[in-house]
């Protein structure tokens, strides 16, 4: 492995800090008090080109092959720029969750259908798997698939769905044999006003409020076959497929978040002076900041790695379960420590370091739990 960085790519990193920094950060504490969803920022970040880093350049994207090692460089930069957790995780989310699975299964046809328009902003998209009776047990789906003359009927609800209650196109998944269990489970793309399709109100939340989140419906919805995302009982192996690119890309924002906490807690405890001199010069202090640096710098490691393994075509499971537990335990933990190192004021709103804690949590829950993520860990080596 090779961990150094073209020029270029490290050029492309300090432009997408900039872009964040100077075009996605005003009325933030507002939006995020009141839980509003930017399209104009959404619109913005795709003009920029931050959605075309999913696509091939034949459908909008930057580069004539997805190039996972410069999106995940271009990602952690825009999380040290961007304040908005909830628009990082958003814009992920539907990038390596819908754009990459479309990319790698589906039709000519789909791809020209829906990629350009996911890449230049017009559309979002969602990524629809959770049920309120399939949380950690992901595929022991409920929502049916039944198939009829050209196409499919679907039936049953989706939870904690982010993006859902605005998105323009929803990737789906329902059983269309239960009787072969996750063999069973099926892809679909699903726009929005399609009849029996309901999409519900966004729900209040601890943190990534800036990023709606709910709840999707379906009654006697019928799917042309068209719409199939693969082939029928493909969609475990595509939504598994993805999560690997999604816990590398997804935490790479919070790794440049991660980096920008450190360096305001530094600045705060060498400028903030108690008992005569600078509070970093207290050894309680100052640990909690080394524990900090070290969070980041074995969590650039791991991400780092994930990323050449998915870029040399290599499999990545067990290392990106590892990386998803260290790196958002970390991220949480190193956000308790911003506000530690602040003290009183950290917890007060308008100093904005509170709110990455909140954020955080979040980390621990989606793309599989921490405690999922030590199962697959220790069932990886042999245990």
């Amino acid at each position: 492995m090779d961990f150094s960085w073209e020029k270029e790519q490290i050029e492309f990193r300090q432009r997408v800090v900039e872009f964040a920094e100077q075009e996605l950060n005003e009325n933030l504490a507002e939006r995020e008090q009141n839980g509003l969803f930017s399209r104009e920022l959404w619109e913005k970040c795709a003009r920029f080109g931050i959605q075309g880093l999913a696509n091939p350049k034949e459908f909008g994207g930057r580069n004539r092959d997805i190039d996972i090692l410069t999106s995940i460089l271009a990602m952690e930069g825009f999380g040290y720029g961007c304040r908005d957790n909830g628009l990082a995780f958003a814009l992920n989310a539907q990038m390596w969750t819908v754009q990459l699975p479309i990319v790698q299964f589906g039709s000519a046809e789909q791809k020209q259908q829906f990629l350009p328009k996911l890449a230049n902003g017009e559309w979002i998209a969602a990524h629809a798997l959770t049920e309120a009776e399939t949380g950690s047990d992901a595929f022991g789906l409920r929502m049916t698939a039944e198939r009829r003359d050209g196409g499919y009927v679907l039936n049953g609800k989706k939870c904690l769905v982010s993006l859902a209650p605005i998105a323009d196109v929803t990737l789906v998944f329902a059983n269309a044999n239960p009787e072969l269990g996750k063999w069973g489970v099926t892809a679909f793309l699903i726009e929005s006003g399609t009849a029996g399709f309901s999409q519900h109100d966004s729900q209040d939340k601890m943190g990534l409020r800036t990023v709606p989140i709910g709840e999707l419906s379906f009654d006697n919805c019928f799917v042309p076959i068209e719409n199939r995302l693969g082939k029928e009982g493909a969609g475990f192996s595509i939504s598994n497929h993805s999560l690997e690119y999604e816990r590398c890309s997804i935490l790479a924002s919070q790794l440049g978040t991660m980096e920008r906490q450190l360096e305001k807690s530094i600045e705060f405890a060498q400028k903030r002076r108690q008992f005569g001199q600078a509070i970093g010069k207290f050894q309680s202090v100052a640990n909690r900041i080394a524990e900090m640096r070290l969070r980041l710098e074995t969590s650039r490691l791991l991400l780092y790695k994930v990323a050449w393994l998915k870029q040399a075509g290599k499999p990545a499971m067990l290392e990106a379960a590892l990386l998803k537990l260290h790196l958002s335990e970390s991220f949480l933990l190193s956000s308790l420590d911003t506000i530690r190192t602040h003290g009183g004021i950290g917890y007060l709103t308008k100093t904005e370091v509170e709110r990455d804690l909140r954020d955080s949590v979040g980390g621990l829950l989606y793309a599989g739990t921490s405690d999922i993520q030590r199962n697959i860990i220790s069932k990886l080596l042999g245990l």
